[in-house]
């Protein structure tokens, strides 16, 4: 996804001198007409495509950490080595060239490709042969179960996999709906995860069906309208949904929810028709949806009970300066106030104004998924409770996503997030745990919310602070700002300060490794 990057830097095929690179050093160039990167390693020189398979991010201007490098916009992580995908959000792996060293010179020559899916994760090489499980079955083709999916054919697992999703769409980029799709600045073709026919291509059986029930004495999920399907070891991700409000006009046509891709073409066509948008919810979505629209040239307003956008979550400083922002651009805030009634051509406030809207976007939170896993009789705690493993209370039974509530290893606290990137990572350390690697997830959280051209991005988590510490000006989109409790920084947002997101995520997942 996004643009390519242009050739720039030295022609590696015509050859660099070795002493270009230091220990763990990198440098962009280009090979037979692509961008490649050449990093250093000890004495070795090793080469891999230099654009993230993700969105198209510029690792040479990322982060080495070993023999890894850190993508600086969404923090995948790549093998410098092997040029594989070692952390989502990327699933697939960049390019790996041969680089050899000819005397003084080191020479970029021919490309080695392979299949996403190559076995490239084996099985843990203490996991008994015989225990490897027969039936896997993913309840969920969200985040964490696309990622969880594709990791077990990575592993090379060949037993028979089922995947059990009702949304005929999934997977696709969910977060992409209230962004860059939504505002009309990526195609379609950017939305689906995978082909049509991948998953077929792979030999996983993808049952579009809703899941109603999970029998783990007898270890089955039963499905609507289908025979029940087997397991020896089952996956729980099943997501979250939006919260709906209850008021008089609540289920008029001209009302929306997003979450599904459904949506946000539903939404998408009804701007083209529509001239005056009202979003309920100063919510990460809703003023996605709010800067979308602006972008689509619609009026917006933005009607929330929060004294500023985002300032549970984010704090004074860029709470303020997000609202300037969205203000610059057009949008008209009407906070501390809520919506008592929609009317077809207007939303009726708590003070008894009238907004005109001909079309009305709701963005008020979502809640998790919670109903299979209760009935089922696993661990609840706001969420369903599992291991650092990932595993559920009830054994050969893990949880992934919107839903987990899991130990962090930073934090020492159990913590649930319901963010896309930590779903699609605990799906790939649940995928490996179920084949018996016995990983600790111990990744810090992150997400990335997209404010016309203002991306913030956001590693650990903190949901509440004595106080933040702020470096820089969120007016001229360069800061950060550390929240705080007691003497721990317990998350750290920035804007357009990609290297310190990056080096305080790697920082916190060594330390939260030595608490173990």
């Amino acid at each position: 996804m996004g643009a390519e990057q242009e050739l720039t830097g030295p022609d590696f095929m015509a050859g660099v001198k070795a002493s270009t690179l230091g220990p763990s050093e990198k440098v962009l160039g280009h090979a037979n007409g692509e961008a490649v990167m050449l990093a250093r390693l000890g004495d070795d020189y090793v080469a891999i495509g230099a654009t993230c398979t993700h969105y198209s991010g510029p690792l040479a201007e990322g982060v080495i950490d070993g023999e890894t490098v850190h993508c600086p916009w969404h923090h995948a992580c790549f093998s410098l080595r092997t040029g594989e995908a070692l952390r989502a959000p990327a699933l697939n792996p960049v390019a790996c060239w041969n680089v050899e060293r000819r005397g003084d010179d080191v020479f970029v020559t021919g490309k080695r490709e392979r299949d996403p899916l190559d076995a490239t994760y084996p099985i843990h090489s203490g996991t008994d042969a015989a225990a490897t499980p027969r039936d896997i079955v993913i309840i969920g083709m969200g985040a964490a179960g696309c990622a969880a999916t594709e990791m077990l054919r990575r592993c090379g697992y060949n037993g028979c996999l089922t995947v059990v999703d009702a949304d005929e769409g999934s997977p696709y980029d969910r977060p992409n709906l209230s962004k860059d799709y939504l505002a009309g600045n990526a195609p379609e073709d950017w939305i689906p995860i995978r082909s049509a026919d991948f998953y077929e291509q792979h030999d996983v059986a993808v049952v579009r069906g809703r899941a109603t029930r999970i029998d783990t004495a007898a270890k089955r999920v039963e499905v609507e309208g289908r025979d029940a399907i087997p397991y020896d070891r089952l996956l729980i991700a099943t997501g979250a949904e939006p919260v709906r409000l209850k008021m008089p006009g609540g289920d008029l046509p001209h009302v929306h929810y997003l979450r599904s891709w459904q949506d946000s073409r539903a939404i998408i066509a009804a701007s083209k028709t529509k001239r005056r948008a009202l979003v309920m919810g100063a919510s990460f979505i809703g003023l996605e949806v709010a800067a979308s629209l602006r972008t689509r040239g619609l009026d917006v307003h933005v009607i929330a009970p929060d004294t500023l956008p985002l300032e549970r979550v984010l704090g004074e400083q860029l709470g303020t300066y997000i609202k300037s922002l969205h203000e610059e651009k057009g949008v008209v805030f009407r906070l501390g106030h809520t919506g008592t009634s929609i009317e077809p051509d207007a939303v009726v406030l708590d003070d008894g104004t009238r907004i005109p809207a001909d079309l009305v976007v709701i963005g008020v939170g979502v809640r998790p998924r919670l109903e299979l896993a209760e009935s089922a009789g696993l661990a609840m705690e706001k969420g369903v409770v599992v291991n650092e493993l990932l595993e559920t209370s009830v054994p050969g039974v893990y949880a992934a996503g919107d839903i987990a509530r899991w130990p962090d290893a930073y934090s020492g606290e159990r913590i649930r997030v319901e963010h896309w990137v930590v779903a699609e990572r605990q799906g790939q350390v649940a995928a490996r745990n179920i084949l018996g690697a016995g990983e600790r997830f111990d990744q810090a959280p992150f997400f990335w919310s997209a404010h016309y051209d203002v991306s913030i991005n956001y590693v650990g988590h903190a949901e509440q602070w004595d106080r933040v510490e702020v470096d820089g000006d969120a007016a001229k989109k360069d800061v950060s700002v550390r929240y705080i409790r007691g003497e721990k920084v317990l998350a750290l947002a920035t804007i357009f300060r990609d290297e310190e997101s990056l080096k305080a995520e790697i920082a916190w997942e060594r330390r939260g490794a030595e608490r173990t």
